[in-house]
């Protein structure tokens, strides 16, 4: 299957219902744009493109970890979730996507990109923040580039 028409839109939206605080001042996250990638049919506002790629971004630029939740929190407390990518019907190539912590030090972002999606349209993946923070994410495939910027949160089980 190449394309999920809405439902990766409403599962971000359905799993994080509960999760969406406000954010950091600290951390200029991007605003959606509700531009809707090719192939999909149900507008969103989560939606962020550029006319070559395309992504949805979290609730309120914060993407929450918590036990229990979306995402998972690995044994060397690397933060990982998923984040669908499109590229546009211009754009050819690969898929590539790096990432850097601004308000601190942190190992590299890592991108979990899967193969079998090809060179076109649409391309699921798994980023793995190396801490919570502050993150700018940059998108590229062929020439055509989308950077943007989210935190990264960490929310432990409440004690008790």
């Amino acid at each position: 299957m190449r394309s999920v028409p809405g439902l990766v839109v409403a599962g971000i939206a359905v799993a994080l219902a509960g999760c969406s605080g406000g954010q950091a001042a600290t951390c200029p996250v991007t605003e959606p744009n509700g531009s809707l990638p090719p192939g999909e049919t149900v507008t969103a506002r989560e939606y962020l493109g550029n006319g070559e790629l395309w992504t949805v971004l979290w609730p309120d630029g914060r993407v929450v970890f918590e036990p229990g939740g979306p995402g998972e929190i690995r044994d060397d407390r690397g933060l990982a979730m998923k984040f669908p990518f499109w590229r546009g019907e211009s754009v050819r190539g690969d898929l590539r996507i790096t990432g850097r912590r601004l308000d601190g030090v942190a190992g590299p972002l890592t991108a979990e990109i899967p193969e079998g999606y090809g060179e076109t349209g649409f391309q699921a993946t798994g980023l793995v923040f190396a801490s919570e923070g502050c993150w700018e994410i940059t998108a590229s495939a062929g020439d055509a580039t989308l950077t943007f910027v989210t935190q990264a949160v960490f929310a432990p089980a409440p004690e008790g």
